[in-house]
């Protein structure tokens, strides 16, 4: 296969292909190291590439493979980090110019993990500043081109923006984000990509940079299903440096990931909410629903004790009091280099009272005991993941957020899927967000890789990637 070709592997593949020595962890990443090289200037996904250590690492990959001493089945495979998850001696910005020399004085637990089973990472992407917005965008260290559209700039989606784009134009075969409100859908939803909201706990935040410390979530990007579920399996587990993960059993989510929907019951999101989609968002997202069926699902009606709008708000306002306390020093500093858009939404924190603060955790409780009872009997709720495509970023307005459909699910500590379902006549990808209880990723993942296999959506590339 050419370079171009390899890129296009999705990663269950080029698993395989590595440990049958058919293919080499240095051709791999030389592969994606060139493509970076040719593309990311106008793409600009990564903050920094580490060629020289990746090369490295793929050397050492490639011994170890024919020796026999391979690490597991994603050894050699490469990857990419948003810039909040620390590497040891490594610059980690969270997408400040404030923090453009803030050098990381340990590694991030997931990046441990990562490392540990032989993954090389090609370097750190792009990100909203302290990962705080929804669009993508970064006015002072620069927005990730969202490459469906070559021609406009559009919104890549955030705050993992430069995670979307790299996975989306091959220049990482996947890639890790974070998910507040919607940080790894949003940009899996524009990018045309699959990307996973995990539940709290299930993959340890020590070592990224938070905003959020209650509704912060990493989470696995890339092109397939199977892709993301093998990236999930590979950072979850138990971590002493972040007790939220103390007490979850293991869950593997690949016995069942191949199991259809045959007998599952899916539930559309309530006619109430529809007013906010597009109409071509909405005309896959029906499409969608019947696929579904045909593949054996029920879908059923659901009615929910809340609007997505009402949850948001609660959980905009613990994000915005949490985000104040950890970055008060730098908001308040007039001269300090911030983003405009994003001084103002973090600096919203300052107004809000500790018993609204607090409030707003009670009602979470509350709402978290009444969303198990609306799902009786229903596996998963079924949304759009975005209200409309990707949006020309001159037309952005950036005091409003485009996270209706995700934020529930950070509020209420579920897990969710989101994976492209069709084009609207623009050549712009739909996004369907599959939702399922807290620590029930499997289900997520069952659904739509039983979807993803009874369509192509996932295929498709973007002009010229």
């Amino acid at each position: 296969m050419s370079q171009q070709d390899l890129t296009l592997v999705p990663v269950h593949q080029l698993s395989q292909l590595l440990q049958s020595r058919k293919l080499s962890p240095v051709e791999l990443t030389d592969a994606y190291l060139a493509k970076i090289d040719q593309q990311d200037a106008k793409l600009h996904a990564f903050v920094d590439v580490y060629a020289d250590d990746a090369r490295l690492a793929a050397r050492g990959a490639e011994a170890a493979i024919r020796a026999g001493h391979s690490v597991g089945p994603l050894h050699g495979v490469p990857i990419a980090l948003k810039d909040l998850i620390e590497l040891e001696g490594k610059i980690v910005t969270g997408g400040s110019e404030a923090l453009k020399a803030n050098r990381a004085s340990g590694t991030a637990t997931l990046a441990k993990k990562l490392i540990a089973q032989g993954m090389i990472v090609l370097g750190k992407t792009h990100t909203v500043e302290f990962a705080m917005g929804g669009w993508g965008t970064n006015s002072l260290r620069g927005t990730p081109w969202n490459p469906w559209d070559p021609e406009r700039a559009r919104t890549p989606g955030g705050s993992s923006s430069g995670s979307g784009v790299a996975v989306a134009s091959g220049l990482a075969p996947w890639a890790v984000g974070t998910d507040t409100g919607g940080s790894v859908r949003l940009p899996a939803s524009w990018c045309g990509i699959t990307g996973l909201k995990t539940t709290i706990g299930r993959i340890s935040t020590h070592g990224v940079l938070p905003l959020s410390p209650t509704l912060d979530t990493p989470g696995p990007m890339a092109r397939t299903v199977e892709d993301v579920a093998l990236l999930y399996v590979a950072m979850q587990g138990t971590d002493p440096l972040d007790p939220l993960t103390n007490g979850l059993p293991y869950a593997d989510p690949m016995p069942t990931l191949k199991h259809g929907v045959r007998g599952l019951r899916l539930a559309r999101m309530p006619e109430v909410e529809r007013q906010y989609a597009s109409a071509d968002v909405l005309a896959a997202y029906d499409r969608s629903l019947s696929e579904l069926e045909k593949l054996g699902a029920e879908v059923v009606e659901i009615n929910l004790p809340f609007l997505f709008a009402d949850v948001a708000v609660f959980n905009l306002r613990i994000m915005a009091a949490e985000s104040y306390a950890l970055y008060h020093g730098l908001v308040d500093d007039e001269k300090a280099p911030l983003d405009p858009h994003v001084r103002p939404r973090i600096a919203a924190g300052r107004a809000i009272t500790a018993q609204a603060y607090i409030e707003a955790l009670r009602m979470r409780d509350v709402m978290k005991a009444q969303f198990p009872a609306a799902l009786e009997g229903i596996d998963a709720l079924l949304t759009p993941t975005t209200m409309t495509t990707a949006l020309p970023l001159d037309e952005v307005d950036q005091t409003k957020a485009p996270a209706h459909y995700t934020r529930f699910g950070n509020y209420l500590n579920l897990c969710a899927l989101a994976l492209p379902n069709g084009f609207a006549p623009d050549g712009l990808p739909t996004s369907l967000q599959i939702v399922c209880r807290a620590n029930d990723e499997a289900t997520a993942l069952r659904v739509g890789w039983a979807y993803q296999n009874s369509t192509d959506w996932h295929l498709r590339r973007p002009p010229n990637y």
